[in-house]
């Protein structure tokens, strides 16, 4: 299912899943920041670690990815 085909579900917790995921990437980054720790993240279908120090740059230059 893309994107636009979770939008039109006739399930509202799938419609609502896509949002869901988001909050938590943000979560997820928000917390690595606080604790010092990098996250692991699918880019480009590579696995990739994104450091701390990464993910501040990332947030001061409002620049966050959606890897999700």
């Amino acid at each position: 299912m893309n994107q636009q085909d979770i939008s039109k579900a006739k399930n509202p917790d799938m419609r609502g899943s896509l949002s869901a995921m988001r909050r938590a990437a943000a979560q997820a980054r928000k917390i690595a920041i606080q604790t010092n720790t990098a996250i692991v993240i699918m880019r480009d279908g590579k696995i990739v670690h994104v450091s701390a120090d990464e993910l501040r740059r990332q947030a001061d230059t409002g620049d966050d990815p959606q890897d999700i």
